[in-house]
């Protein structure tokens, strides 16, 4: 049975709703790079020049394969990269706190603090992990209200039972005082989203939150997530490897690959002209009820053929799909950047790939990632 969110008529945080400037960045990921401690060998390099920006009510999907670097490039963000063995080696995240912009990489544990479940929540993909089996949810609630808020044990109780109220849990008086293992997957999962939101974060992280859902439940939260946004004119980033999802949720699209960007455009865009092959692989091994097929289209077939790779604007002059498991090309430029042999270029007007640094690419502009874009302020386009 779906349990559709109230309609709270008092505001759920004491704390005032942010008022943005919406053609300004919220944040911007600067060729961050991290990396982790490798006992038996070099430092593994998780994260290698991530660019990407997001703007209030936008939400931006990044997706990849498990291990390409979507969660250590989120988490970073919040500081929640173990340092050791993790480290930041370059890079800005810059972040629109009410005090003006500010460079988080830069933030100190005590700053950071104040940033962390206030301004940027984030929720993950196994609420089981992430909440305290000793605690009730009600005081887990209550904790970052109290952390955050200069109001009163009763009136962060009141604030609680509102968020709950409004992320669709029945009973929340009741159920302020049970334990995460008294909810099913989707009521834990609509905790953590309470939880998240009670304080008007102006972004959310989420981090593949429907992964341990079955379909239904995850249609449900994925409803829930838009409502909210909607309400609360929030951004989400959101991280995922699940294509459908994206096409059904995302303004902007990211691909990551081995830690690296290698695509970024609006949704319809990166759907409709995929230009790195590695997207379109992704996108190759989806099943269309449309086409009869006796298999399936591997990610592999598309990215180890060879003319994947001389199908961007400019093949002519040298310009490649950068690509890890293929050798650099010949005409590499002679003076690296910071992420080596690899640049992010706009291939075309607002849709950038990830390329081979060669002479090829001349003067192309390596213009950071950034699309002032919401599917909900484009009259041409409707979510169907």
């Amino acid at each position: 049975m779906s349990i559709a969110p109230a309609n709270p008529a008092a505001p759920l945080s004491a704390k005032p709703a942010p008022k943005l400037d919406e053609r300004t960045p919220l944040l911007q990921v600067k060729d961050l790079a991290v990396s982790f401690d490798n006992r038996s060998g070099p430092r593994i390099q998780a994260v290698d020049g991530v660019r990407m920006t997001i703007y209030p009510r936008q939400t931006l999907a990044v997706v990849g394969e498990s291990g390409c670097g979507k969660s250590v490039t989120a988490m970073s963000t919040l500081h929640l990269v173990p340092r050791p063995p993790g480290r930041f080696d370059r890079g800005q995240i810059l972040f629109q706190t009410d005090a003006g912009q500010a460079d988080l990489v830069t933030y100190s544990e005590s700053q950071i603090r104040k940033i962390r479940g206030n301004d940027i929540a984030m929720i993950f993909q196994e609420p089981m992990t992430s909440l305290n089996p000793v605690y009730t949810i009600g005081d887990q609630i209550m904790e970052a209200i109290l952390l955050h808020q200069r109001v009163t044990p009763d009136v962060a109780r009141q604030i609680a039972v509102q968020a709950m109220n409004e992320v669709g849990i029945p009973r929340p008086e009741e159920r302020l005082s049970a334990y995460p293992h008294q909810f099913s997957g989707g009521m834990r999962q609509r905790v953590m989203i309470a939880m998240a939101l009670a304080c008007q974060p102006k972004l959310l992280l989420a981090d593949e939150p429907t992964t341990a859902l079955d379909v239904t439940i995850q249609a449900q939260i994925l409803e829930l997530l838009r409502e909210l946004q909607a309400s609360r004119q929030m951004a989400i980033m959101l991280i995922t490897h699940a294509l459908g999802v994206v096409a059904e949720n995302a303004d902007v699209v990211c691909v990551m690959y081995a830690g690296r960007v290698v695509e970024y455009a609006n949704v319809f865009d990166l759907f409709d002209e995929p230009m790195h092959p590695y997207t379109r692989g992704l996108l190759r091994s989806i099943p269309h009820t449309r086409e009869k097929s006796d298999r399936l289209v591997t990610i592999r077939e598309v990215v180890e053929n060879e003319e994947q790779f001389r199908k961007l604007p400019d093949a002519d002059r040298g310009v490649r799909p950068w690509w890890p498991w293929h050798e650099p090309p010949a005409d590499l430029a002679p003076k690296p950047g910071p992420a080596g042999e690899y640049a992010l270029i706009e291939a075309k007007p607002n849709h950038w790939v990830g390329v081979w640094r060669t002479r090829g690419i001349g003067q192309a502009v390596e213009r950071m990632p950034d699309l002032d874009y919401r599917i909900s302020d484009d009259p041409t386009r409707a979510k169907s």
